[in-house]
């Protein structure tokens, strides 16, 4: 009788298979991209495989990343290595109605790049060179033909589908209701999306997501101005599928989470799958937290199917200058995000009317808010003025004897975005969290990986989830098993999205990762400097030495020795789309 082959052989790792089951010490056998055989007996090296030595080492399926907005990277460095070298093998894009499908280059460049922080002049030209596509079939026909790093999902964008069916104008204009023709236009780009695979919607209700570019420019996102029937009958052609909408409620009235949650229930038909963003520890508002855990378990008790995305480490944010959205939340703030120059901010801060009003919104404490308007919680990383590095704003202030808020103007107007500061917005404290994410009624994500590089770095998101889990266990306070841990990052995720993705059993796709559990001794939450690849920018980043020793996606492997393997080297790459169940 012949011996089994392998392409790849790894042994006596802890294998976990991404189901919650009892991890053991198993050698895994890999053949043509699947997983051939998990066994405790010796396996044949017949044919020469890889062999990689597990000793002591976790073995576990790739991770999910369910939020990331890789949609105009994906075009250019289909590699997406910064979340491959943490063990991702699998992502998510058109997340917070933002995809680039249906709209032209550059409505799907304006509606993206202010939200996400990604400079215009870089995406532009990109979507002018690379968008050959306007329906989701064809965008799925181009993203096959790419060298993918991961494997890929997508949702379709709520504002991507509304621009081009409307305009720009029409489609940001309160006034503007969409026609029978306009409508049925955005009706027919849905169906193609889930027909083609896509995993459902993906709207926005938060207002302080701005529109770049000259024509509309600082108009909230086009899916804010929809009616809520508008969203109701797009959601009728989701709940047909049995397909997912992906929302963001409007964080200065968190009231109005209650069309998610009426929409989610089930009772007298089948529910919509609801997945929200985001279950914050607010450090500005401490009580949200509990009443919106509250609230998503009675409505999954009445027959909703509702899960909150939830972040597993401190919410820290980078800003340079007043560049941040969350000044967006308040009208001073917004005023000068409005503004497009330096000169014309200067002239603003200036304005001792303006900054009564600042002043007078920074001390409203009680009003809806996501940053805890706390300038004693913001500490200056970087500075011309280098004898203010290291200290807050408050205790500057203090020393100089002036309001907190004149002090940041103040340097705002001196050192414009040369002044870097950072805070913690929520997630602070470490038992609260541990908390969170024990929940049922969550989804552990919300990188936003690709996004916001400036601010912040998330790429290791799933490392630092488990590294939570690992040190409480550790501390004699479980949070949750390992293997559920595991299984939360991989195998619930994509069951619950509805892909073939998250397990590593006989017979199932070969995404994997190697883990050296030896090596979560580090400072995860640390963020560096590195090339955004094909972009000609430095953005945030993370990096664990020695954490990720190998990736295989569909069989390759595509981090060896900690090293990212480039996708260019093997035809078609790793990854490849992977539709939703029907």
């Amino acid at each position: 009788m012949t011996a089994q082959t392998y392409d790849t052989v790894i042994l006596g790792g802890r294998y976990f298979d991404g189901t919650g089951a009892a991890s053991s010490i198993q050698n895994i056998g890999i053949k043509d991209g699947a997983i051939a055989r998990v066994t405790t007996e010796t396996l044949s090296l017949e044919g020469n495989p890889r062999v990689i030595d597990a000793g002591g080492k976790w073995v576990t399926p790739g991770f999910l990343d369910t939020h990331t907005h890789y949609d105009a990277e994906v075009l250019v460095t289909p590699s997406l290595s910064e979340s491959v070298r943490h063990g991702v093998t699998t992502v998510l894009v058109g997340s917070c109605s933002l995809s680039m499908i249906c709209s032209d280059a550059e409505d799907a460049s304006d509606i993206f790049t202010r939200v996400e922080t990604v400079p215009r002049e870089k995406v532009l030209p990109i979507l002018q060179a690379k968008k050959t596509w306007s329906k989701p079939s064809e965008w799925v026909e181009f993203i096959n033909q790419q060298p993918l790093g991961p494997n890929m999902i997508s949702f379709i964008g709520h504002s991507d589908m509304r621009v081009a069916a409307m305009g720009i104008m029409d489609a940001t204009d309160r006034k503007v209701k969409p026609s029978k023709e306009q409508m049925e236009t955005m009706e027919s780009q849905l169906e193609d999306a889930l027909a083609s695979g896509f995993l459902g919607l993906s709207t926005m209700r938060l207002h302080w997501d701005k529109i770049d570019g000259d024509r509309a420019w600082s108009r909230s996102l086009p899916s804010t101005y929809a009616r809520v029937s508008e969203l109701w009958r797009l959601n009728k052609i989701v709940r047909r599928y049995n397909r997912i909408h992906q929302g963001a409620p409007n964080a200065a009235n968190p009231l109005r989470i209650l069309e998610y949650l009426i929409d989610t229930i089930g009772i007298f038909r089948r529910p919509l799958k609801t997945t929200l963003i985001s279950l914050f520890d607010l450090r500005g508002n401490r009580t949200l937290r509990p009443l919106s855990q509250l609230a998503s378990r009675f409505v999954n008790s009445i027959g909703g199917a509702f899960r909150w995305q939830v972040l597993p480490t401190p919410f820290t944010v980078y800003a340079d200058g007043i560049d941040v959205v969350f000044f967006e939340e308040f009208g001073a703030g917004e005023l000068a995000l409005d503004l497009k120059t330096q000169v014309e901010r200067n002239d603003l801060f200036k304005d001792e009317s303006y900054r009564r009003n600042f002043r007078k919104f920074y001390g409203e404490k009680l009003s809806p808010r996501v940053w805890q308007r706390d300038f004693g919680d913001a500490i200056i990383l970087k500075c011309p003025d280098q004898s203010l590095e290291g200290k807050n704003f408050d205790e500057i202030a203090r020393e100089r004897s002036v309001h907190v808020v004149d002090l940041f103007l103040d340097l705002v107007m001196q050192f414009g975005r040369d002044l870097r500061w950072y805070t913690t917005v929520a997630n602070d404290d470490k038992k609260v969290l541990r908390n969170m994410v024990k929940d049922d009624n969550i989804l552990v994500t919300f990188s936003d990986a690709g996004a916001h590089i400036r601010n912040m770095a998330f790429y290791n998101l799933p490392l630092r989830f488990l590294k939570l889990v690992k040190e409480a266990e550790e501390a004699g306070q479980p949070v949750m098993s390992m293997e559920k841990a595991v299984w939360r990052m991989t195998g619930e995720q994509a069951d619950w999205l509805g892909i073939d993705a998250g397990k590593i059993r006989e017979g199932d796709r070969a995404d994997l990762v190697v883990i050296n559990p030896d090596c979560f001794d580090q400072n995860l939450e640390q963020v560096s400097w590195a090339e955004m690849e094909n972009f000609d920018l430095q953005r945030l980043v993370n990096r664990n030495p020695g954490l990720v020793e190998h990736v295989f996606i569909n069989g390759k492997i595509a981090v060896d020795n900690e090293q990212v393997v480039d996708a260019l080297g093997h035809e078609q790459g790793y990854g490849r789309f992977l539709p939703a169940r029907s």
